[in-house]
């Protein structure tokens, strides 16, 4: 094999494993969160195949539901447009609509273990809100 295929190809498997690396790190969002993980039945029910907010969710601390790309309030929904992990830090740009408006918002999270993390809000050391990723299915 001619010696400079052989680093191209050497270089593009190298770049491809690093992606896959990175993919496997990458912190899993998907899923319904809670503010408190006793009340996550309180917060979502299913709603056909879908997991969606009850009607008192807020009540409750309320919570959101990433689905892909989407993450999904009990008023709001946002396409992520960015993200950035950095070890345990996840960085989303996010697109957001509510019924009057457009935005765009920072999210900057932290996983604390694989069901639990806290939002984080840059500027304001001292806030942040702690979520707990409930069952995918309600009442589990």
């Amino acid at each position: 094999m001619d010696p400079g295929k052989s680093i191209a190809l050497g270089g593009l498997i190298s770049v491809s494993l690093l992606a896959n690396i990175s993919q496997a790190e990458a912190i899993d969002l998907n899923g319904p969160w809670a503010t408190d993980a006793n009340n996550c039945q309180k917060v979502f029910e299913r709603k056909g195949n879908q997991v969606g907010f009850t009607d008192m969710s807020e009540v409750f601390g309320g919570g959101f539901i990433v689905d892909g790309d989407q993450i999904i309030g009990k008023f709001a929904r946002c396409r992520i447009k960015a993200r950035k992990d950095d070890g345990p830090n996840v960085n989303l740009i996010a697109a957001c609509a509510t019924d009057i408006m457009l935005s765009s918002v920072q999210f900057s999270l932290k996983e604390l273990d694989a069901d639990s993390l806290v939002r984080l809000f840059p500027g304001m050391e001292d806030m942040e809100i702690r979520y707990h990723r409930c069952p995918a299915k309600p009442g589990q």
